[in-house]
């Protein structure tokens, strides 16, 4: 099924659908992931570095898609320095990697590797949806390397009313039987699992937002171009999988501070970095109750939240905030400008918790 559906992409690139990256350099790499620079060696040279941390289910280029909807180039034209890393299947014999890798250990090789590539300053941490809960984990586990945290539309706090993977989780024996029969758990049984959970943001929402793009050609080349990321998935490692179910959604471990990673316990009150959250208050997929608890708990002194109210032509609303037209307008300014201005009351000596970011909390 996994083949089927990346040769259907393949297909799609061939009709002038697939993604417009960014030029890139590969820096440095291990099993299961690399790590990418954006631009050349002096892009953002004297700028503060950004580490991006993908879901690690499909492939990272939706954070840069197209020139008008990249994520990278709109850092990259603030004079950042870029870096993402970009998951890969894991090789045979690490069907173990976990939440101790994925979260910890992998991103901390990614940091040193950035310090290597001579950054002189500590990086933002960056993630989306599941890549969102390892840069929290890695933010909570080493709150000294990490300048500030940005956190997009992702599942931090399991709400039984509310998640609407909840039941399906419940109604499903123990991951690590089904991480068994797999080993490396397929990308389209992921897929599948979320069509089931929440049909309205994986089928109706998709379809809907096909037909309001048609008047739009670039809406529509947005649309067909996140069609074809859909098709670039690839398996989970089955104890990533496990930790993830389990860990995370089973028993909200993360939002109770008793998830162990690397053999320490955390929570939200060890994410201490200044903090920005993402969410889409509409969404049934990762609900405003998934993320403004976590929010409200981390112990960051500087916090923004931002509400992300969608776009046409992203096909799924989910990833609107990488690469729909209002988030480019209005959500990614306002984290910039909010980070400008930390920076500057921080050189200055003010008092941080002055600045307007009330007047950010809300983009429209």
């Amino acid at each position: 099924m996994d083949r089927s559906r990346q040769a259907r992409g393949v297909d799609m690139d061939r009709a002038g659908h697939g993604p417009q990256q960014t030029p890139s350099t590969v820096i440095h790499a291990e099993a299961g992931f690399t790590l990418r620079r954006y631009g050349d060696a002096d892009a953002g040279a004297g700028g503060a570095p950004l580490l991006i941390v993908p879901a690690p289910i499909k492939r990272a280029y939706i954070w840069d898609l197209s020139p008008e909807v990249s994520v990278v180039r709109r850092w990259l034209e603030r004079g950042y320095r870029v870096y993402l890393v970009e998951w890969g299947p894991v090789a045979e014999g690490r069907q173990d990697a976990g939440l101790d890798d994925y979260g910890d250990r992998m991103l901390e090789a990614c940091r040193g590797a950035i310090e290597a590539d001579g950054a002189t300053e500590k990086p933002i941490v960056a993630g989306h949806s599941l890549g969102g809960i390892l840069a929290a984990v890695y933010s909570a586990l080493h709150p000294q390397h990490v300048r500030a945290t940005i956190l997009l539309e992702s599942p931090l706090h399991v709400e039984p009313r509310l998640c609407c993977f909840r039941p399906l989780v419940e109604a499903t024996p123990h991951a690590g039987r089904i991480a068994e029969a797999f080993s490396q758990v397929p990308g389209a049984f992921l897929n599948m699992m979320s069509a089931i959970a929440e049909p309205q943001a994986f089928q109706w929402e998709r379809v809907m937002d096909r037909w309001l793009s048609m008047a739009d050609p670039q809406a529509l080349a947005t649309h067909l171009r996140v069609e074809r990321w859909t098709h670039d998935e690839f398996p989970l490692p089955g104890k990533l999988f496990t930790d993830i179910v389990e860990s995370l959604y089973r028993h909200d471990e993360f939002m109770r501070g008793e998830l162990v990673v690397g053999g320490r316990r955390i929570g939200p009150r060890d994410l201490r970095a200044p903090l920005v959250s993402v969410v889409d208050p509409r969404s049934k997929l990762i609900p405003l109750a998934a993320m403004l608890p976590f929010h409200e708990a981390a112990s960051s002194a500087r916090k923004l939240l931002l509400h992300y109210m969608g776009d046409v032509g992203v096909n799924l609303q989910h990833v609107g905030v990488l690469v729909g037209r209002n988030a480019h307008a209005r959500i990614w300014p306002a984290i910039f400008s909010w980070l400008e201005a930390l920076d500057g009351a921080g050189a200055a000596g003010g008092d941080i918790a002055a600045l307007p970011a009330a007047a950010l909390a809300e983009s429209r």
